[in-house]
């Protein structure tokens, strides 16, 4: 079965294991990460190759493995992405889509007066 939309996962992170288990997690179904990094898409890419390489000796396995990285945002894409959002008046659904998804992370489900 096909997910509707995209995974993301955020990560500050260059380890191998931990990609891969994101990616066996949601059975091998394409996934983004957000990696906390000023680094270029190409070398993190690059790096996550040879980490992967290092891990596994079987070349299928980290092509595998790498065909499942959809994309890689780093931090300079995720803020120009953030200031043309901002530019074509988002603002305001991006800042309503933090409080919700947060209170979804958290569990918390009083309503907005009681955030002071």
């Amino acid at each position: 079965m096909r997910p509707l939309g995209r995974f993301f996962q955020v990560t500050e992170t260059l380890d191998v294991k931990k990609y891969f288990l994101d990616i066996d997690k949601i059975e091998r179904y394409p996934i983004s990460f957000v990696i906390k990094s000023e680094d270029s898409m190409d070398a993190l890419r690059q790096r996550l190759k040879e980490g992967a390489e290092k891990q596994y000796s079987v070349k299928s396995i980290v092509r595998k493995y790498m065909s499942c990285i959809e994309e890689i945002i780093n931090l300079p894409v995720l803020k120009d992405r953030f200031n043309e959002a901002v530019k074509e008046g988002y603002l305001q659904q991006i800042l309503n889509e933090i409080i919700k998804q947060s209170k979804v992370e958290f569990n918390y489900e009083g309503s907005e007066e009681n955030i002071r």
